[in-house]
């Protein structure tokens, strides 16, 4: 992501024993093992859900930009984790209309951001089901502990939806935390006229009556905060690039004439990042460049960057970067969001250094000179305080500083090959610091530690480059 109060609990209005007896499942099943309403992390405590695995999501949605109504029905293939007799979904604001497990209806109830189901029968561990929810309402973002919009942000054609860290849930009932990866498919209905860009390879539109449905499918593993279905009037250019990668780009035609050089360039810059950190982790590419000004940011969905504006170069590399480095290696725990943007920010950095700019050295050199005062200094990236500060300067900058550090103890050989290695090895998967810390021991031969300590977890501006 690049960036420049949870709304009030919903109170459940039918306890769990009523609603068990009005959809014939047994209200004892509830005093049996349950899955945890989140899977503990520090930052977002209530993000995803303990007890199972969701394999895969299909999402029907339609949606009408003119009276911002959304009907939508998710199809969620499971696996349980440990036997189950009630279980929890992420869903924030929107109606539910029907709920069934295996086919048979399960009884539900809200409480705040969680949706708690209880299936008419227990689920064995190891066991796969089949959870349908249909809902419908009035789609709009959280606001994050910093401030910001995040989720199904309306605009004044459509909608922006970009979803990191908790906005998922706004716009479809979700295992909500980057744990949990999933494949996906969407089928997106809009008013003639209008587009809707999703996750991965378009599979094919159709018109009729009024409407264009849209389907796109995502086979890798995708977190659900890197899901989108931004709608609007875009101009769409598609192609494919050398190496087989289908692009699809979707941009507002208000934003189409800067957009245009920046996004020429975006095989090139796929190219090169490839030849840095290994090959590119997707079947599919592109952008969605979006006039959504009050948005203030651009984020990494997968497969395909959403931008609030036309993006400069920077951006274009540091969101593709992400392809890899967040999207294909995905976090643990939003503690960890330094492995996310600070390895994004020095992508830039590497960029600059090979093709005609500053070196990485010199954009290190010019952060230290930065006085102790200096917001980079508020904070070590390695551990951002809550999740009010994980998108501040020194997740990014820091987190940067933390690997030119690296490179400068490793040498560049050692360096790059503990980035592609990192890539490779937790590849549509998740990983944390410790594990970067190892893997960079590992490959180098050294004992890093006073290299991480220093710039990963030492308070203020550390005293030597």
């Amino acid at each position: 992501m690049t960036h420049p109060h949870r709304r009030p609990a919903l109170l459940a209005t039918v306890p769990v024993a009523v609603a068990a007896l009005l959809t014939g499942a047994d209200p004892a099943l509830a005093a049996g093992p349950v899955g945890a309403s989140g899977v503990g992390d520090p930052y977002f405590p209530l993000a995803g859900n303990g007890g199972y695995h969701v394999d895969h999501y299909d999402l029907t949605l339609r949606y009408d930009p003119s009276t911002r109504h959304l009907d939508g029905q998710a199809v969620l293939t499971a696996r349980a984790t440990q036997r189950l007799n009630r279980f929890d979904l992420d869903l924030h604001g929107l109606k539910v209309t029907g709920l069934t497990v295996d086919r048979a209806r399960a009884a539900h109830r809200r409480e705040g951001q969680e949706l708690v189901v209880t299936p008419r029968r227990a689920l064995r561990k190891g066991e796969r089901f089949r959870i349908t929810v249909t809902y419908s309402g009035t789609p709009g973002p959280v606001t994050d502990p910093d401030g910001s919009l995040d989720g199904w942000i309306p605009t004044d054609d459509g909608a922006f939806v970009a979803a990191e860290p908790q906005g998922a849930m706004t716009w479809f009932p979700a295992s909500n935390h980057p744990t949990d990866k999933s494949s996906y498919d969407f089928t997106i209905t809009v008013p003639e006229g209008r587009t809707a860009v999703a996750n991965g390879v378009l599979l094919g539109r159709s018109t009729a009556h009024g409407r264009t449905t849209f389907r796109w499918r995502q086979t890798e593993p995708m977190a659900a905060y890197l899901a989108t279905a931004t709608i609007g009037k875009f101009q769409v250019e598609q192609s494919t690039t050398r190496d087989g990668i289908k692009v699809y780009n979707a941009v507002d035609p208000r934003e189409a004439t800067a957009a245009a050089p920046v996004l020429k360039q975006l095989p090139s810059v796929l190219e090169w990042e490839s030849r840095l950190f290994g090959r590119y982790p997707f079947r599919a590419a592109g952008s969605i460049v979006d006039h959504a000004p009050q948005v203030g940011y651009a984020l990494e969905t997968q497969t395909r960057p959403v931008y609030d504006r036309a993006p400069d170069l920077s951006t274009l590399v540091h969101e593709s970067a992400h392809q890899w480095f967040g999207d294909s290696v995905s976090l643990t725990s939003w503690k960890d969001i330094w492995l996310n943007e600070g390895f994004a920010v020095y992508a830039e950095w590497l960029y600059a250094e090979q093709h005609g700019g500053d070196t990485a050295r010199q954009a290190f050199d010019a952060l230290y000179a930065l006085p102790a005062s200096d917001p980079v200094w508020a904070f070590p990236p390695g551990d951002p305080g809550s999740g009010a500060h994980i998108f501040d300067t020194p997740v990014y900058a820091r987190g940067a500083m933390t690997l030119q550090a690296l490179r400068t103890a490793v040498g560049d050989g050692v360096f790059f090959r503990i980035l592609r290695a990192w890539a490779l090895e937790h590849r549509h998967g998740n990983a944390t610091t410790a594990q970067f810390e190892s893997l960079a021991e590992r490959l180098s031969g050294k004992e890093l530690s006073g290299v991480f300590q220093t710039w990963l977890y030492a308070r203020g501006k550390p005293n030597q480059p």
